[in-house]
C-alpha cells in the first residue's frame, strides 16, 4: 500500500512538473495594455494597445498614456527606433518623461522579441549582348534597398538602380521596380544596359 502511495504521489508531480514546463513555454513575452493620447491629461482621441505596434501610423502625437499592465517602451520613430522612453505607469504629460519624444509612431511591451526577419537572398541575373537583367539584385549574396535613406521614391531608386548598374561596369539602368519584404523596399527587376539608358 506504501508502495502504491508512493508510485501515485511521483505520478502526480511528474504531471504536475509537465504542466508548468508547458505552462512556461506558451507564456507570451513581453505582455502589457495600455491606452495612448493626443492630449496631456488623458485628453482627445484615444487608441487602446494590447500588442507590439512598429508603426502606429497615428497622424497625432501622443502627449499621454494610460498604463493598464506591463511596462511599454515608447519610440518617437517607426520599427522601435530611438529616441525612446520606458513607462509603466500613467504619465497625464509624457514630455515629463522625455523632451526627445515629441512624437510616438511605435511602442512595444518591454521583453518583446518581433520575429528575425532575414533579409530576402539575391536572385540570379540573365545576361543578354548589351544588358543584364535583375529580378533581385544584390551584393554579397544581400538584397540592395531601394533607397538607402529610408525612403521608397521612384527617383531614389533610380539612382540606386543606376549605382548598382555603374558598379558593374554598365553605362546605367533602363528600367526598374522597388519590392517590399518584411517592410522594407528593395530594389527588382533591374534592367542594366550599355545603351539607352
Amino acid at each position: 500500500m506504501l508502495l502504491k502511495s508512493a508510485l501515485v504521489t511521483s505520478a502526480a508531480l511528474v504531471i504536475a512538473a509537465t504542466a508548468m514546463a508547458q505552462t512556461d513555454k506558451m507564456a507570451p513575452i513581453g505582455q502589457g495594455e495600455a491606452t495612448i493620447y493626443r492630449d496631456v491629461n488623458f485628453q482627445g482621441p484615444a487608441v487602446f494597445v494590447g500588442e507590439a505596434k512598429e508603426n502606429l501610423g497615428l497622424s497625432w502625437p501622443v502627449r499621454s498614456i494610460r498604463v493598464r499592465s506591463g511596462t511599454w517602451e515608447l519610440c518617437a520613430r517607426t520599427r522601435y527606433r530611438a529616441p525612446c522612453a520606458r513607462v509603466s505607469a500613467d504619465e497625464a504629460d509624457l514630455r515629463r518623461v522625455s523632451r526627445l519624444l515629441y512624437a510616438v509612431q511605435s511602442m512595444r511591451p518591454i521583453g518583446y522579441s518581433p520575429p528575425v526577419q532575414p533579409d530576402p537572398p539575391a536572385g540570379t541575373s540573365l545576361r543578354g549582348m548589351s544588358g543584364e537583367y535583375f529580378p533581385a539584385p544584390g551584393r554579397n549574396g544581400v538584397r540592395i534597398l531601394s533607397c538607402p535613406n529610408g525612403g521608397s521614391t521612384a527617383n531614389c531608386a533610380a539612382r540606386t538602380a543606376d549605382d548598382f548598374c555603374k558598379s558593374l561596369g554598365y553605362g546605367g539602368s533602363a528600367s526598374q521596380t522597388q519590392e517590399t519584404v518584411y517592410s522594407r523596399v528593395y530594389l527588382a527587376d533591374v534592367l542594366c544596359t550599355r545603351t539607352g539608358y
